[in-house]
């Protein structure tokens, strides 16, 4: 059997490769020649995937809550392969980021869109029964969604509303302590901390102030506004990241909220989360005013932040 030029000119640079790295080419090609083909469900690691969900109860539809909320971590997760790629990137281009943002973006619109797989996809009776075997586990202890929010923003943004203009310019520490979430994890009959918010600090709270130090000068808000200085043309990454506001402060949050008022909701009183989160408090963003570009929108918008698709929600319910 004859060998082609271009098999040869690849075995030469394969040659040359492991040269470099002081390797024997030929124990790579007995490793190779004995190696089995990749089938797709090694690859995916299919079998331990599918293996993954283990429900504590005998309810079928804690199953569905299981699935969703672990496609929504891979979700998170490849959000955060692309803010890590634009907090690295030298030199950042506005080309380069605008296109990770919109990955971004999509990502969130996805989830977002899929929710209804949650708001109608469950037996309210079951849901109500199952719920209280995950106690005091949450949603709310996402440590990857906190890992978004403070690569996509001067970590201030995401101190609570009312404490905002007195730490401006505090330290990640301090800012840490009032940072909004807190606030929505807090018991509705005493106002301490509950246990899911203590388990959540314990776990996250190291990794949270470090990321906030580490990302300072390269979150999102940061990178926009240096290179908006440096005389680039930021009006369409300016258009992506008002829309990764929207998706992650306004309809994120409010799919949830949507979920809560249609599991939750109950005369004359609501039923209280699994975590014992303030949900009506928590998910509205007209309560919270969290926004990532406060920049990049008007005084009016900013008023009337979330207000709009709230009374949507709850007047459709």
């Amino acid at each position: 059997m004859s060998i082609s030029p271009e098999i040869e000119n690849k075995l030469a640079l394969l040659q040359e490769k492991y040269e470099a790295m002081g390797q024997d080419m030929s124990s790579y090609l007995d490793g190779l020649l004995h190696a089995d083909f990749l089938t797709y469900w090694d690859y995916i690691h299919l079998d331990t995937l599918l293996s993954l969900q283990s429900p504590k109860t005998p309810f079928p539809d804690e199953e569905i809550f299981i699935m969703y909320h672990q496609i929504t971590e891979l979700y998170f997760k490849l959000s955060l392969h692309e803010c890590k790629q634009i907090a690295a990137a030298e030199p950042l281009t506005t080309e380069f980021f605008t296109k990770r943002v919109q990955r971004i973006n999509r990502y969130f619109e996805a989830l977002t869109n899929s929710f209804e797989i949650m708001v109608d996809g469950m037996e309210k009776e079951q849901f109500l029964q199952f719920r209280m075997s995950l106690l005091p586990a949450s949603g709310f202890q996402s440590g990857q969604y906190r890992m978004i929010e403070i690569y996509a923003t001067d970590f201030i943004n995401l101190v609570a509303k009312d404490q905002r203009e007195e730490l401006r310019g505090a330290s990640i520490e301090e800012q840490f302590e009032y940072i909004y979430w807190k606030f929505g994890a807090t018991e509705l009959s005493t106002g301490k901390k509950t246990l899911t918010l203590k388990q959540f600090e314990k776990k996250y709270a190291k990794t949270f102030i470090e990321l906030g130090k580490n990302v300072s000068t390269t979150n999102f808000y940061s990178l926009y506004k240096q290179l908006t200085e440096n005389g680039e043309n930021t009006a369409p990454l300016a258009e992506q990241l008002k829309q990764l506001d929207i998706n992650v402060n306004v309809n994120w949050p409010l799919s949830h909220y949507k979920s809560a008022v249609r599991y939750l909701h109950r005369e004359p009183e609501e039923i209280k989360a699994t975590g014992g989160t303030n949900w009506q408090k928590y998910l509205p963003p007209r309560f919270q005013k969290r926004v990532f570009y406060p920049s990049l929108w008007s005084a009016e918008e900013l008023e009337n932040w979330g207000k709009g698709w709230v009374d949507k929600v709850v007047s459709g319910l």
